[in-house]
């Protein structure tokens, strides 16, 4: 039998906010390097995935949520979505089957549009949802524009995704192998920590702390053979904001300490004493250089 090609490519996930992008990516890559939330806009670089075979190699790109920004912050997500469009070999537009077609949508499909790159629709989330529901999801979504393919999975139980990344990898083209077969993701550890810690804040803190927070590793050294010292700082906008992050009595904070150190252990390998500080930035979200050292740096225009 002879040598098959070997194959390549760049896959942007896109939808509106919440739709389960982060989840699949995980899902597919079998390890958590997209941080997940039912907190909408949780995702706010592009996170690459990476998923090797003896076939080929695709590379994904976890967008943020497409939506109506009411900050400099919220710019520079819709700005880092839409710049993968363009970097892509292929577009998976995810959708969540159970709710119907909405504005957000509409308007995401209308950016595809533009594009010439084949734009696959997975509709998520059909574990909820009976198969006529999903037939009905299916032929709606058909009259708005021709996907390349149609993919209903669920991210959450696994079921079409196995048979969605095969159908994906028959129809990339033969490229190089852009990244060693073992790396799962391009993003430095650092990064990688300040997402899992920021993870944590969001699962436990109030409404009005999440979109406010961002998470900075200021350091990092190795203690001894098995531990690393981590010292990070979370950034909120108000008092108001730090005094529920560390709680009564430091309460919360040692918990986001505790869950965040599980994560980031089961990641590296390595035993962690994590150290973590609040600090209070008035409308970090609009300055463009509190921005760009928290590490939401724009590398393309729109």
């Amino acid at each position: 039998m002879s040598e098959q090609e070997f194959k390549s490519g760049f896959i942007a996930l896109v939808g509106r906010p919440n739709v389960g992008k982060s989840t699949l990516l995980n899902k597919m890559i079998g390890e958590k390097i997209a941080i997940m939330s039912p907190k909408a806009q949780t995702t706010r670089n592009k996170i690459q995935g990476i998923y090797t075979t003896n076939e080929g190699q695709m590379v994904f790109m976890d967008t943020p949520g497409i939506h109506k920004p009411h900050n400099s912050l919220g710019d520079f997500m819709v700005k880092t979505a839409m710049s993968a469009l363009r970097e892509a070999d292929m577009v998976w537009m995810l959708v969540n089957a159970d709710q119907k077609r909405g504005v957000g949508d509409d308007f995401i499909i209308h950016r595809l549009k533009e594009s010439n790159t084949p734009v696959y629709l997975i509709i998520n989330k059909v574990d909820l949802i009976n198969r006529a529901e999903v037939l009905d999801q299916i032929a709606d979504y058909n009259t708005q524009m021709d996907f390349a393919e149609i993919f209903p999975v669920s991210a959450l139980t696994g079921e079409g995704v196995p048979e969605l990344l095969q159908f994906t990898m028959n129809h990339m083209s033969a490229g190089p192998q852009y990244y060693p077969a073992d790396q799962i993701t391009d993003h430095p550890e650092r990064f990688i920590m300040s997402e899992l810690i920021r993870e944590k804040v969001l699962e436990l803190t109030r409404q009005e702390v999440p979109h406010s927070v961002a998470v900075v590793i200021d350091k990092i050294e190795r203690e001894d053979e098995e531990h690393l010292h981590v010292q990070a700082t979370i950034v909120v906008e108000r008092s108001s904001q730090k005094n529920i992050v560390i709680g009564k009595q430091g309460a919360m904070i040692k918990q986001i300490g505790i869950r965040a150190r599980k994560d980031i252990e089961r990641l590296l390998g390595d035993k962690i004493f994590l150290e973590t500080w609040v600090k209070v930035e008035d409308r970090w979200r609009d300055k463009p250089q509190a921005l760009q050292s928290y590490g939401y740096k724009e590398d393309s225009d729109i």
